[in-house]
């Protein structure tokens, strides 16, 4: 096997035709990578996936050729996967107004070029969900775009199907974690064509790092939420002296425990499964 990739949090490795995605670890925060790991992370990530993969087969394939056929030492956190050429769009759906999309709404009263009403704050419910996507940067920060910048990157047919599934995943996905006293805010999709061309789901998909998880019960619009994902490390970071560039800041041990009860509490709620690492 080689290394032909290693992002913020995964490593890409090539076996003949195919390929596998392990989840390290590793956490990101602004596009830096912190120097301290979160327990099990990868794992967490990895095996929640695949539950989700599972849930959304009806709507559109995915990459997933086996979770069990992969080294011992990867065992839990690896996926041998078909490969795919990315499209170079990150296809965001939207619930709620937080994060980006907030600042990008505070701007004008829209996000991705989508009006939507005033009088909006943090943590407000959307109308519907929308359909918000941005540039995919190999360096620096993604950028809001619009559907027509969609189209124009990718064509129209892609993008229309693709606005559908991405809308749909995130509709199952928030009605099954409603069930479960989960609201999912907004997630980030990535697809691929397969080698016969067939448009497929790719990397991860409803995870704590590609997802905002908020307790319904909890939930309190006009401010910052109960986050049970990755933006806790953020509000973390933010407190900090820190300009958000390499190198990042080191984790307090009490942080990192906090982070990882969050990342296995998702799974556990969601999933209805035990946490075993």
């Amino acid at each position: 096997m080689e290394l032909v990739h290693s992002g913020k949090v995964r490593d890409v490795y090539t076996d003949g035709d195919e390929l596998l995605l392990v989840a390290s670890d590793r956490v990101s925060v602004f596009d830096v990578v912190l120097p301290t790991l979160i327990p099990d992370k990868g794992k967490i990530l990895t095996q929640l996936s695949l539950w989700w993969f599972e849930q959304l087969t009806d709507i559109i394939p995915n990459h997933i050729i086996s979770a069990t056929n992969v080294p011992d030492e990867w065992e839990g956190r690896a996926i041998r996967c078909r490969r795919l050429t990315m499209l170079p769009v990150e296809w965001i759906a939207r619930g709620y107004l937080a994060g980006l999309g907030l600042k990008e709404y505070e701007k004008g009263g829209a996000v991705s070029g989508v009006p939507l009403p005033g009088g909006l704050v943090e943590g407000s419910k959307l109308p519907e969900p929308i359909f918000t996507p941005t540039t995919k940067a190999t360096v620096g920060h993604d950028e809001f775009i619009t559907y027509d910048d969609v189209v124009t990157e990718i064509g129209d047919d892609t993008a229309a199907r693709l606005k559908h599934v991405t809308l749909e995943i995130y509709k199952r996905g928030a009605s099954l974690a409603a069930e479960r006293g989960i609201i999912i805010a907004d997630t980030k999709l990535e697809f691929g064509r397969a080698a016969d061309g067939t448009l497929t789901l790719g990397d991860e998909v409803l995870t704590s790092d590609s997802s905002r998880f908020w307790p319904a019960d909890q939930w309190r619009p006009g401010g910052p939420q109960h986050s049970l994902d990755k933006q806790y490390v953020r509000d973390w970071s933010s407190t900090l002296d820190w300009d958000r560039t390499p190198p990042g800041p080191a984790i307090p041990q009490e942080v990192v425990d906090a982070t990882r009860a969050r990342y296995i509490e998702v799974y556990e709620r969601l999933t209805g499964n035990r946490w075993h690492s």
